[in-house]
């Protein structure tokens, strides 16, 4: 995978700060929750009650961002039997926080789309990839994407990283035809836009 499809990423990690993280911790994604830190071997949250083991499977390992529509989470897969355990297949939880109409059908539309494409720059979603969650006391519904993780340098990273030194024309032009490439695919997969 070239760098402006690890650049373009909606979701990506920075290298030098990804790592598994071995401290046993689960976070609540209540809105509500005032502390959300909770011991990843309990299956509802200490402070507001809510699910920690959201749709049955993924844990909250921590946030990777947040803006005005809604909140990026590393995730990891639990299996369940006797005891639990994790799968260290790190994952992606995207939280739909504005409930507006439109912005849920964006949201759903997004989570069509991404499970139809294939392409190295663009996150596998699953078939059962979306689901909606419910925290304890709260009648609100939270909307989730769960997709691969893409590990890489966001393009602010990326040139944070350069000491936001300019590219050079060479490596423009590298990364546009990259970015042709992931347009091209999307134009051949079944539109919902």
């Amino acid at each position: 995978m070239g760098v402006l499809s690890r650049c373009l990423s909606k979701v990506t990690v920075n290298y030098q700060t990804a790592q598994l993280h071995c401290e046993a911790m689960s976070l609540c994604i209540n809105p509500q929750c005032q502390q959300p830190q909770n011991s990843d071997n309990i299956l509802f949250c200490q402070a507001c009650g809510s699910e920690l083991l959201l749709n049955g499977r993924y844990r909250v390992a921590r946030l990777l961002g947040s803006g005005g529509f809604g909140k990026t989470y590393e995730i990891s897969l639990s299996i369940t039997g006797n005891t639990e355990h994790r799968v260290h297949s790190l994952k992606v939880l995207k939280v739909l926080i504005n409930n507006h109409p439109k912005a849920v059908e964006l949201f759903l539309r997004e989570a069509e789309v991404l499970s139809y494409l294939q392409h190295p720059g663009i996150p596998k979603v699953e078939a059962d990839g979306y689901f909606v969650y419910f925290s304890r006391n709260h009648q609100i519904p939270m909307h989730c994407l769960v997709m691969e993780k893409i590990e890489g340098l966001n393009l602010q990273e990326y040139l944070h990283q350069r000491g936001n030194r300019p590219i050079d024309e060479k490596l423009a032009l590298q990364w546009l035809v990259e970015l042709t490439g992931i347009l091209k695919h999307r134009e051949r997969t079944p539109t919902f836009w």
